[in-house]
């Protein structure tokens, strides 16, 4: 027997079930997102924080009022940008 541990030939492969899973996060990226995409993420976000606040997981909690908080931001710019651009064409409408 040697005294470094067993060798690769010997190890049995892993299943995901002998693996532990990252929870995935969206990477911002640096092409800029429309106000609209952004809202889109970030409610999907809050459906992942639902349930765990249902359980009262104080993090989740936290998390999802945060996360509701910058939904409304983002619905108020999503609005503005929405009349700006409807301003727009009636103003070359006319």
């Amino acid at each position: 027997m040697s005294a470094q541990g067993p060798s690769t030939s010997q190890q049995k492969p892993q299943t995901s079930k002998d693996t532990a899973t990252v929870p995935q996060f969206s990477i911002p990226t640096s092409q800029p997102q429309s106000k609209y995409s952004q809202l889109l993420a970030v409610i999907e976000e809050l459906g992942k924080d639902i349930r765990p606040t249902y359980s009262g997981n104080k993090m989740s909690a936290e998390r999802l009022k945060r996360s509701i908080i910058h939904a409304r931001i983002l619905v108020r710019e999503c609005i503005v940008e929405t009349e700006k651009a409807a301003n727009n064409v009636t103003v070359t409408n006319v």
